[in-house]
């Protein structure tokens, strides 16, 4: 599987898919691009002449325009006539690599200052303000190479919020007086990670590495790294400046705009509010020193892991390979080593009982040198033998030498890139404008939506070039166990590890290794159907089985989505029955897994996941062969051989993941607990840890037999199939399933009402830092009441962010918002804290909401206006994929939507919400019994399940 991707320093809350986006958006070529309107040569004297325009896929019908702005500034402007959000990304091209050695940091702590405030509009929350009112977000992030800055928005406030966001790059006040509270914050961020496995380990790499390679610094920053400085020396709000005015300028700015308005207004806002950034002359800075030391290798290196969770790392020096980008020569390596079919590197160790996941690729890289990475996720068994796993990829690495460079295996890589991209689904307005912005600093402007779907042809040179690097005397294997006790420790996530002397090289490779053959999975009719339907409709209705079908082409891809609820009354009756089903679905996977990876490289998903009514098969894919894959899973489901093996290895898995809960996020934790009280069925991790203790292979042989013996059968389609194969596809399933069960017989799942006898509620959990989640909830389950605390939850963000996290300095964690349970309506108040308690939490959060009451009182209803109608137009947001329209439908079937208009009548109920309305609801709410979760260091878990035992469900109340 590919390499997961590389760890930066960011800004309040990260989104987890964008790190993904880094070298995501390739292209091929011959084909065509966006047509230029006629009156595109109609533009403001601030701009140049525009330039070659981005390849882009055949059914991309967006408008694009170039910009180079006098000053230096490269601008891409994407126009999406059918965007319901607008959205910007400014990549900077200076990150913590460029922080200075005496204040390491700085570069993250740059980015934070320009959040608070600039000369037009200097209060500290006037642009996140702004972006809340008008249904935007906003965050950043700090990379060893670049600072991203990004929003999105309502499409009619964007010239706002241009305005507030280029003042960043123009006129920011480095405001004094926050300085200290943000070195706070800071801090709070490094805190909030200190015991996050992957910065442990990364910690650890950057001792081992060259000291000289600027990526191997400490990039987040603390109050230690960024004290004030002594007084013959520059203060450190100098010294900001200064690395502000030496790093920050239009030649190393690339900025993407995408936005439903034509691109000749999109150029105007831009030519007129960024046109003044400085012109300083830079260049993006280039690293000179190896990543390496020569003569440094090899070397093993061994840390100490805070999760039960053991993994060896095999990596070696390559040159970056964004520099071949256009030939892919380590992708097409990575592709061979990570295959995990059968005869592949993983298939072997894991039928040794070795392994249980293994990711291949180039895992750090800083655009000149790079480590190529093979990662083995280890079972115990595994950790005892590394030297053994070590000489068996020696042999895979060899087999690849000797029999793997067949220009073939290439060519059947770039069609599947090709097919890829030419129906390529581009996302979130934010998604788009985040790839492309990172994208323009990293390849030609033709190929930002181009770069990683290319494959100019095979070269066998390059590919040898990679290989014959990946070599004994070339190795750094680090691998990291609970059990290692170390000689060191690493300076700033105080990992300990330890040098290994490597053992004589006398292991023997495992048997068995093959390359994979011809993918037989590859789609071969990729016709369009031209069919759209508005909305789900109800193809098949039989005693015990449901299909519902909706024809889609609006993403122009030959794609469907398939949802089949394999439903039983005892799925979730008790721990017992909820480990059996994760077990059931989780051997599902695992015993396709060889058989099916060549399916996912070309494009096919099947998944089985377990949840309060029993298991989900979800397939996504082409609609050419994705017949054979369903079919292919349920005569698994029914009839395959659940082995010892398969069954312990799954359970492993399964009891790691429940062991390492209490070394989660606190603040994941905390919402957990809430979800445990508040949820009917909903079981406590440890009672799933306890339960699964007892299980056998023969406990799972029987509950399958016993839970497809019991079954309703829910079915929804959703993507480019006519309603003739949907009934057809889904009547194979119905017949092979033979479902018998009414809707009646499937328990709900229930949210529960608070009461006043509903104890403070205390994670169970290994972190160092305190925590309050104090959730208010609404008095039904009614869209009134929905309407009316998904106001509130919009108003109470900002100002809530702004006093406990800038101006009071509680912590790095603080959020406040709309937060339902299923369709139980609710408010959550969260803070996480490094340095206060969980008292003094909680006095802040009660002060905080006795002046908010105030807040309301003030507010009439045009004040209110504008948050509605960010609500309003947040819940019709369109789908940008496929998979978010096929899950957005599906969550609707599964609350009983079946006309599937909920969305848009609590879209309407939204905007009859009035002031008078929240100041009616606020006082009641403050009255009523509401869920804390709390805790502090050295608390003790609470028994969730007994003490919420006793609550009703809350009330449905009338629509």
């Amino acid at each position: 599987m590919p390499r997961p991707p590389l760890h930066w320093s960011g800004c309040r809350y990260l989104p987890n898919w964008f790190a993904s986006l880094l070298l995501a958006g390739f292209l091929l070529p011959g084909l065509t691009q966006a047509q230029q309107p006629d009156d595109a040569d109609a533009a403001p004297e601030e701009a140049v002449d525009e330039v070659v325009l981005p390849h882009v896929s055949p059914h991309d019908s967006r408008d694009y325009r170039v910009l180079l702005l006098e000053n230096g500034l490269t601008a891409l402007l994407v126009s999406d006539p059918e965007a319901d959000q607008a959205a910007a990304s400014m990549n900077v091209g200076v990150g913590s690599a460029q922080d200075p050695d005496d204040l390491a940091g700085l570069a993250h702590f740059l980015e934070h200052m320009l959040f608070l405030g600039t000369e037009p509009y200097p209060e500290a929350d006037a642009y996140q303000e702004y972006l809340q009112r008008h249904g935007g977000s906003h965050n950043a992030f700090t990379a060893p190479q670049d600072t991203n800055y990004f929003f999105d928005i309502e499409p009619e406030a964007l010239p706002g919020a241009l305005d507030r966001f280029s003042q960043f790059f123009l006129s920011p006040l480095f405001n004094a007086e926050k300085l200290e509270s943000e070195r706070n914050i800071v801090h709070s961020e490094y805190m909030s990670r200190i015991r996050d496995d992957g910065r442990r380990e990364n910690d650890v790499l950057n001792q081992v590495l060259n000291r000289d390679n600027p990526t191997t610094g400490f990039s987040v920053g603390s109050r230690e790294t960024l004290a004030d400085r002594p007084e013959d020396e520059p203060s450190l709000r100098q010294r900001v400046i200064e690395f502000y005015q030496s790093h920050y300028d239009a030649n190393v700015m690339h900025l993407a705009l995408v936005a439903p308005q034509p691109l000749d207004e999109l150029e105007a806002m831009v030519a007129e509010r960024f046109s003044g950034i400085a012109d300083r002359d830079l260049e993006r800075p280039v690293i000179e020193e190896p990543l390496v030391r020569e003569g440094s290798l090899p070397r093993l290196v061994e840390l100490q892991s805070v999760r039960d969770s053991r993994q060896v790392s095999f990596m070696f020096p390559v040159p970056d390979p964004i520099q071949h980008y256009r030939h892919k020569p380590a992708d097409f390596i990575a592709h061979l080593l990570g295959h995990e079919g059968e005869g592949s590197l993983f298939a072997v160790l894991r039928e040794a009982g070795l392994a249980d996941g293994l990711s291949a690729g180039v895992g750090r890289g800083d655009e000149r040198h790079a480590l190529f990475t093979v990662s083995v996720s280890l079972t115990p068994a595994g950790a005892e033998r590394l030297d053994e796993i070590q000489a068996t990829l020696f042999a895979a690495i060899e087999q690849i030498r000797e029999q793997g460079l067949e220009e073939w295996r290439y060519a059947e890589q770039a069609q599947l890139a090709e097919q890829e991209f030419r129906f390529q689904q581009h996302g979130s307005t934010l998604q788009s404008a985040m790839r492309l912005a990172m994208n323009l600093a990293r390849f030609p402007m033709e190929d930002v939506q181009y770069a990683a779907y290319r494959m100019d042809g095979f070269n066998r040179e390059l590919i040898d070039e990679y290989l014959d690097a990946l070599r004994p005397e070339s190795l750094l294997r680090v691998y990291s166990g609970p059990e290692v006790e170390g000689e060191r420790t690493s300076p700033w996530f105080d990992t300990p590890w330890r040098d290994v002397e490597p053992a004589a090289a006398t292991a023997q490779p495992l048997a068995g290794l093959s390359l994979p053959g011809p993918n037989p999975f590859i789609a071969e009719d990729v016709t369009l159907l031209d069919e759209q339907d508005e909305r789900p409709e109800q193809l098949l209705e039989a005693p015990g089985f449901e299909l519902w079908h909706m024809a889609d082409s609006s993403f122009n891809t030959p794609k469907v989505e398939w949802r089949f609820s394999l439903q039983n009354p005892q799925a979730s009756s008790n721990p017992r029955h909820a480990v059996l089903a994760d077990l059931l679905a989780g051997w599902l996977d695992d015993s396709l897994n060889e058989e099916f990876y060549a399916a996912r490289l070309a494009g096919h998903d099947a998944e089985a996941y377990a949840h309060a009514r029993g298991i989900t098969l979800a397939f996504s894919g082409w609609r050419d062969r994705q017949e054979r894959v369903m079919r292919r899973t349920l005569e698994q489901l029914l009839e395959g051989d659940i082995d010892e093996a398969n069954f312990e290895r799954v359970r492993y898995r399964l009891q790691r993941e429940w062991r390492n809960a209490p070394q989660a996020a606190l603040f994941r934790q905390g919402h957990r607990t809430l979800a445990e009280a508040l949820l009917r069925p909903h079981w406590p991790t440890r009672s799933l840890l306890e339960a699964s203790r007892e299980l056998t292979v023969d406990d799972l042989r029987d509950f399958r037999r016993e839970f497809l013996g019991e079954l309703r059968l829910q079915a929804l389609a959703i993507g480019n199939l006519d309603a003739k194969l949907a009934r057809r596809e889904g009547q194979l399933v119905a017949e092979m399933l033979a479902p018998t069960l009414p809707r009646e017989a499937i328990p709900d799942l229930t949210p529960l009402r608070i009461d006043d006898e509903l104890p403070t509620l205390h994670p169970l959990t290994t972190r160092e830092e305190s925590l309050v989640l104090r959730y208010l909830q609404g008095e039904d389950r009614s869209l009134d009441a929905q309407a009316r605390l998904s106001v509130l939850g919009q108003v109470i963000d900002t100002p809530f962010y702004q006093r406990l996290r800038t101006e009071e300095q509680l912590g790095y964690v603080v959020s406040a918002g709309y937060s339902p349970l299923l369709d139980a309506p609710g408010l959550n108040l969260l803070v996480q804290s490094p340095d206060a308690t969980s008292a003094e939490i909680q006095a802040h959060i009660d002060a905080f909401l006795d002046e908010f009451g105030q807040r309301l009182a003030e507010m009439d209803d045009a004040d209110l206006a504008p948050y509605r109608q960010a609500v309003h137009d947040s819940l019709l947001q369109r789908d940008t994929s496929l998979s978010g329209l096929t899950n957005r439908l599906w969550r609707a079937l599964s609350f009983g939507d079946t006309e599937f208009d909920r969305r848009e009548r609590l879209a309407q109920r939204v905007l009859a919400v009035t002031a008078d309305d929240l100041r009616e609801t606020w006082p009641r709410l403050l009255e009523s019994p509401s869920a804390i979760v709390a805790y502090d260091p050295g608390d003790e878990p609470s028994d969730v399940a007994a003490l919420s035992r006793h609550l009703e469900p809350l009330p449905e109340g009338e629509d």
